[in-house]
């Protein structure tokens, strides 16, 4: 929870900063580069796990079918909002809510695939709302992550997590879940994480 608070700091200090300063400065170009860095960390710290080569071997067609599952749940309540924000597209909503918690790389990527088509202000617009909408998954995540695993149980949980589960929501995960459920915790999170990219690209296009 604390890192998330961080990134939602960080965030506000950013609009201040823009706001009044205004520093001239290419942003569109660094956030490009700072997407590509974050891609080659993602791809590092799937590979460098120790514990992938044994995952792998014990992964299961239930195991497959749980990311699927969350994915699918986030694009129906997309579909759903849909009807009650009619000033956003389905295809925005899809984006924003496909990468279920991936908020560094959601908002991004759909700030640089957005601006050809919606423009700087809007692009900016989807992107902050990618940003906070993630952000608040990852917390409410967190938050209930006892309730969760009690009532509905350690896959609900880990679904709610959604990509977090490989890393910020592990803890919580295991805390209340046992060792057990580690392997398909990471699974599912490296899932969602290695897709995010290609269904972001999709939903984005004008």
């Amino acid at each position: 929870m604390k890192g998330s608070l961080t990134v939602f700091v960080c965030f506000v200090a950013g609009c201040l900063i823009g706001v009044f300063i205004k520093p001239d400065f290419d942003f569109h170009r660094l956030s490009l580069i700072l997407l590509y860095l974050l891609m080659i960390q993602v791809g590092f710290s799937i590979g460098a796990n120790p514990m992938l080569p044994e995952i792998l071997k014990k992964i299961s067609v239930k195991d497959l079918l749980l990311p699927i599952g969350t994915v699918g749940g986030a694009l129906i309540f997309s579909a759903v909002a849909a009807l009650i924000f009619n000033e956003l597209k389905l295809s925005q909503i899809l984006a924003v809510n496909y990468s279920c918690g991936y908020y560094s790389m959601a908002s991004i990527l759909i700030n640089q695939l957005t601006v050809p088509s919606l423009g700087e202000i809007v692009a900016a617009e989807l992107a902050t709302i990618a940003l906070l909408t993630n952000v608040m998954r990852e917390l409410m995540a967190l938050i209930f992550a006892p309730f969760l695993s009690r009532r509905l149980g350690p896959y609900a949980m880990i679904g709610a997590a959604g990509v977090t589960s490989t890393d910020v929501c592990l803890p919580a995960i295991i805390r209340y879940n046992g060792d057990s459920f580690t392997g398909i915790a990471i699974i599912h999170g490296i899932l969602i994480d290695i897709s995010t990219p290609f269904f972001l690209t999709l939903f984005c296009q004008p």
